[in-house]
């Protein structure tokens, strides 16, 4: 196939070729290629320095020279000087704007002033972002009402009695000192709550997880644009000292306690259940004749059901209540701990020279003492760490950790001997001896 060029006349084969467009002149080159055969470059000095664009044939080549020197001649040099991908890029950025309304221009230039307040195009988009959150349409929602909301839905969705209790008593609490809407709530309002209060650190945890439980709420129902505890400062807690009991200490707590107490401090010290697992537990959850207390998952912290054995010292304790039904523990939550500072002041002895009695300061009552108390005899009982993490809902590695060499084997067979006639007994002795 012969090349078009073979089909011009002598005249029309003069190159370089020239198009012009009023004072500009663009030129056209002809070059024989690797395959043989003809390419057209266009010579383009639109920029600084001169540059050859390259096309496959004659026709497209002197389209490109007549739309260059039409640029130049209007002094469009920087479309002039555009490579064909710069072209595409620009072509696709007006397409972009299009449906915004917006032309190039204007755009380029917010996005650099954006650029210079921010450092970098990462950091605008975070900024953009950051103001949509915050300036998006939020519904207006007094703190008081939406925290009235959201109790009614926890507890319309079966949360535990004593978990609505505590976040009732937390977000009521808060709710009463801020009386804006959620909406207008900022980090800055939290962290200043949190100050006033004067928490401690393991009560500041706690409201903190309420909170942010909330306001994650309040975000879902577009009450809030954001949750402002997430940036809220965060307080470490530290554990203190594992506290236990004594075998003497116990027998005198017993003894002290009201009859309707007595099970529940029973079960916590020869059982291992939490005081939570204590107040939900029932008659028909104590197996008496088969030897085992069920902690259902609904009853259980880490809603998973366990069997906990039940020790021939605690069949004893509860035997009196065997046949009773409905709740072990009647009253409220409140109640269940004062009825352990009760007991505790109760196990007070006066002295009575008349009767040889001597003074006996009350047992002192020692935060989760109960549960760390049947842990630390138990693991020092049986040395099996896998048996007593499963009888307390917890692992291996906790009941390592906490409960190790806590007490001797001998203290253990001591605490769980203390029976009803045997406490009654130790504690007749001690008087006695006294």
């Amino acid at each position: 196939m012969q090349q078009e060029h073979t089909r011009k006349s002598r005249k029309d084969e003069t190159w370089p070729r020239k198009v012009t467009f009023g004072r500009e002149t663009v030129k056209i080159y002809r070059r024989i290629t690797a395959s043989g055969n003809f390419g057209y470059m266009v010579s383009n000095y639109a920029g600084k320095k001169r540059r050859f664009d390259s096309y496959p044939t004659e026709t497209e080549a002197i389209q490109e020279a007549n739309k260059l020197a039409k640029q130049l001649s209007q002094r469009d040099v920087i479309g002039a000087s555009m490579t064909k991908g710069q072209a595409i890029d620009f072509a696709a950025a007006v397409q972009a704007l299009e449906p915004l309304n917006l032309s190039l221009a204007p755009a380029v230039a917010t996005l650099v002033q954006a650029v210079k307040l921010v450092g970098d195009l990462p950091s605008v988009i975070a900024a953009s972002k950051y103001y949509a959150a915050r300036h998006k349409r939020t519904v207006a929602k007094p703190v008081k009402e939406a925290v009235a909301e959201f109790l009614a839905i926890k507890e319309s969705r079966g949360a535990g009695a004593r978990y609505m209790q505590d976040l009732r008593y937390r977000l009521n609490r808060f709710a009463e000192d801020c009386k804006s809407d959620v909406c207008n709530i900022t980090t800055a309002d939290i962290q200043q709550w949190f100050d006033g209060e004067n928490l401690s650190p393991q009560n500041y945890t706690n409201y903190r997880r309420v909170l942010h439980i909330f306001f994650e709420f309040a975000v879902a129902r577009n009450y809030a644009a954001d949750n402002p505890v997430k940036s809220a400062e965060r307080v470490k807690v530290r554990g203190g000292e594992i506290e236990i009991f004594t075998p003497k200490e116990i027998a005198r707590l017993l003894l002290a306690a009201s009859p309707d107490f007595r099970p529940c401090l029973a079960i916590g010290a020869f059982a291992g259940l939490r005081s939570a697992e204590i107040e939900r537990l029932e008659w028909s959850d104590i197996d008496l004749s088969g030897g085992f207390i069920t902690v259902g998952a609904s009853k259980a912290k880490t809603a998973s059901r366990r069997i906990v054995s039940i020790q021939p010292n605690l069949a004893e304790w509860l035997a009196p209540y065997a046949g009773k039904q409905g709740k072990i523990w009647t009253g409220l939550h409140d109640e269940f701990y004062d009825a352990q500072q009760e007991t505790a002041a109760a196990t007070n002895v006066k002295a009575d020279e008349k009767n040889g009695i001597k003074e006996q300061p009350a047992v002192n009552w020692k935060k989760n003492a109960l549960r760390h108390s049947y842990a630390s005899y138990r693991f020092a009982q049986i040395g099996d760490a896998g048996r007593v993490a499963g009888e307390l809902g917890n692992s291996a590695a906790v009941v390592h950790k906490h409960y190790r060499e806590l007490v001797k084997p001998a203290d253990a067979e001591k605490w769980f001997a203390v029976k009803p006639e045997a406490a009654a007994g130790n504690i007749i002795s001690m008087r006695a001896k006294a």
